[in-house]
């Protein structure tokens, strides 16, 4: 068991020795390639930096003003009818749009239910098997330039559906 947790220590500090010893011997300057890309990174953060300003305003005004609350009582009948907690409704919603507000959101689902419980195990396994769909696709997108989304949405709000109905079904096999 030691011998694996020694390889893991040592995989980054190799893997960063391999790509500088490799674009040596390719007779590459590593650090002026490491600064230019450093550089492209910083212009990327800097294009995208609006867009993920104003996800998280967003998600913060949808959770300061008690809409999500709202709309879990809105919800409540239907989606206990198909077997799928109405508190988890905030969870879900705000997880297409920032994975940090959703962990926010199931850190207070686990104080309220427990991480053992029902409640708990669907919101695990939900933040697992979910992604923060329109934060992926505004941040990528605008990063590639791409203008036409075609099928990406409904695609994305179809897997998101089949993660959350897993998360229930897994949820209660345990």
């Amino acid at each position: 068991m030691n011998i694996l947790l020694y390889i893991s220590n040592m995989m980054i500090p190799l893997l960063i020795f391999y790509v500088i010893m490799h674009g040596v011997l390719q007779k590459v300057h590593v650090y002026d390639v490491f600064v230019d890309g450093a550089k492209d990174g910083l212009k990327t953060v800097v294009e995208i930096l609006p867009t993920l300003i104003g996800l998280m305003v967003a998600v913060g005004v949808l959770r300061a003003s008690g809409f999500l609350d709202f709309l879990s009582q809105l919800l409540k009948s239907p989606s206990e009818a198909i077997g799928f907690p109405s508190d988890l409704i905030p969870m879900t919603l705000v997880r297409m749009f920032s994975s940090s507000a959703a962990t926010g959101l199931v850190l207070d689902l686990f104080r309220t239910y427990g991480t053992d419980s029902l409640i708990g195990k669907i919101a695990s396994i939900s933040m697992s098997c979910t992604e923060t769909i329109f934060y992926t696709m505004s941040v990528y997108f605008m990063a590639a330039k791409v203008t036409k989304t075609r099928y990406t949405l409904p695609g994305a709000l179809l897997t998101t559906l089949v993660g959350v109905a897993a998360s229930v079904v897994l949820a209660n096999m345990m």
